[in-house]
């Protein structure tokens, strides 16, 4: 792609991501969904124009002559390959800082919550899925298990920066809302991993027909582990979670001892930090949530008792340039193309019902048990209904490999747009109408770095 193009592209696309926020914002939307309207806008499956690729047609002139409709393509293909990579990064650095910003004492508080909000949120939600599933493909194991895995997922990348741009990440409902679904996201995880060895098993796959993945377990015979391989499974993402925390926390306190927090060359080896305990869950088959969350845990308490100055340029960085990226690029591959070819709409409307509904009463059942009240019961039913990333990745492998079919791929596909879009609003709403209710459990953390240091 010639750097004239690109510049130009990415001129009018930062442009586009400073514009309509700011607009939008008169009109109380949350810059969640402004983003994502964005990317909607402005991509090849949006519900406007393609504006990478009719800039893209438009500086066809700069690659070589002749070669204008060849220029094009390569230049909107490199151009979005680009952003998306630009919203993993983003997606990656959010869950870091949820991590950082976790506050010990205050996670203490709310385990009771924890438990049992992590086991209605996963289960309720994980047995209506296997139903749904089962009411169509009654033999298919699994299908059903696969399916039941994708209905107990969550999206945090849409629900901490809700709880944020709402100052609720502070509170012991939000504290209790977060972590729960950082441990729901890695069961359902650990429910993938068991549906996809199942299916090898049953199919006698002997190697990968997973593309585009790191993990190993994609690249290992079906029959490898036999039936040792759940809790050999689970072991290992154990394993990973204790190493890693320990290991970040004590190559944090190195970084903190022989670097000042506001040497620039600390940022990079925060990141490599970050980089590297990602890229080792991915290779272990631990989504990128995770890891990066369970990094950020590890940093947290280095930060949080040496200076927060880190913390701070941390948070510069990503919502000042790379975490907008990811909810543009979630918007450029909405496809509402899906909602005219979803082959059969029982499939899809049981999808929806099932999991809204058991998302909603698997929150506010558990938050009820708790002692919190029922706005806030109300608020965290609606935090865990969003599907995005996590579930529409375990999707397309359950489609590459044969264990999901189109009609259910394209029903997880609307399922993602109809519970993404509206729920910051609904959060929003419910909050503004009950401010008290959330004001009771708020947790203050002391500011040790004046905002003026930053100047």
């Amino acid at each position: 792609m010639n750097d004239g193009a690109f510049l130009i592209l990415f001129l009018a696309f930062i442009g586009l991501m400073g514009l309509i926020p700011f607009l939008l914002r008169k009109f109380q939307i949350p810059t969640v969904i402004a983003l994502l309207i964005v990317g909607m806008l402005i991509g090849p499956t949006g519900v406007g124009f393609d504006l990478v690729g009719m800039l893209s047609k438009a500086l066809s002139f700069l690659g070589p002559p002749g070669k204008n409709v060849e220029t094009a393509i390569q230049t909107t293909d490199s151009f979005n390959t680009i952003i998306n990579s630009l919203g993993s990064l983003g997606l990656m650095l959010l869950m870091a800082l949820a991590g950082m910003e976790a506050d010990f004492k205050l996670i203490k508080s709310v385990r009771k919550p924890v438990v049992i909000l992590s086991i209605f949120t996963f289960l309720i939600p994980a047995i209506a899925g296997y139903w749904v599933y089962w009411y169509f493909q009654p033999q298919d194991l699994a299908g059903k298990l696969l399916y039941a895995s994708l209905f107990a997922s969550h999206s945090v990348g849409i629900v901490f920066p809700v709880m944020r741009e709402l100052k609720l990440s502070k509170t012991r409902f939000g504290a209790a809302v977060l972590i729960s679904t950082v441990i729901t996201d890695i069961a359902s995880i650990v429910l993938l991993a068991v549906s996809v060895q199942l299916h090898r098993q049953s199919m006698h796959i002997s190697h990968s027909v997973v593309n585009g993945t790191l993990s190993i377990f994609d690249h290992v015979s079906g029959s490898f582990f036999g039936n040792s391989f759940v809790p050999v499974f689970l072991l290992i993402v154990l394993a990973y979670l204790i190493v890693s925390m320990a290991a970040v926390y004590f190559v944090g306190k190195l970084l903190l001892k022989y670097f000042k927090p506001n040497e620039d060359v600390l940022i990079t080896f925060v990141l490599l930090v970050i980089l590297v305990t990602v890229i080792v869950g991915e290779l272990l088959g631990i989504n990128l949530v995770v890891g990066a969350f369970i990094a950020g845990l590890g940093l947290s308490q280095v930060v949080q008792q040496r200076d927060m100055l880190l913390f701070k340029r941390m948070e510069s960085i990503g919502y000042g340039f790379l975490i907008p990226f990811l909810f543009v690029s979630i918007g450029m591959k909405t496809d509402f193309s899906a909602f005219q070819n979803s082959g059969s709409w029982l499939i899809v409307i049981l999808t929806v019902i099932g999991l809204v509904g058991s998302k909603m009463l698997s929150g506010f059942t558990a938050m009820r048990m708790c002692g919190f009240n029922n706005a806030q019961g109300v608020a965290a039913g609606l935090m865990t209904v969003p599907q995005l990333s996590a579930t529409l990745a375990a999707a397309a492998i359950g489609k590459d490999m044969g264990l999901l079919g189109d009609d259910f791929f394209n029903a997880i596909i609307i399922l993602s747009i109809v519970t993404t879009l509206p729920i910051p609003s609904l959060v929003r709403l419910v909050l503004s109408c009950n401010k008290k209710s959330f004001e009771e459990n708020e947790y203050q953390v002391p500011n040790v770095v004046k905002d003026d240091t930053l100047l």
